[in-house]
């Protein structure tokens, strides 16, 4: 069965860096779209960036030159390298694959942005 499972999550202070892995199992992982949302404490869960097969990347403005996306599809692995973060960017990171029809979610892992 399709698995995704985040980790890397942690406190860090504002300006910091973190870096978020998603590892993958039960489908053909170079073959689909991946995904990162994120959920603040109180808000919607919000898509942050798009990673396409190739590694072709596409970003929320909200994350748009601070977080870069990435992949290894030898690995079966999704990254996010978070840099410059703020205080804003607390929230539940997801990962994310439409895998025939049926979007697969990961349990998330918990960054957390605090002096």
């Amino acid at each position: 069965q399709v698995q995704l499972v985040e980790s890397g999550g942690g406190l860090v202070q504002p300006g910091g860096s973190l870096r978020l892995s998603c590892a993958t199992s039960g489908f053909m992982f170079s073959r689909y779209t991946m995904n990162w949302y994120r959920q603040a404490p109180g808000k919607e869960r919000e898509l942050a960036i798009i990673i396409a097969p190739g590694g072709t990347t596409n970003y929320a403005d909200s994350v748009k030159g601070r977080f870069t996306g990435s992949r290894d599809n030898a690995k079966n692995t999704v990254y996010l390298q978070m840099n410059s973060l703020k205080p804003e960017d607390t929230a539940v990171y997801y990962c994310n694959a439409q895998v025939n029809g049926i979007h697969y979610w990961g349990k998330g892992t918990l960054v957390t942005v605090s002096s």
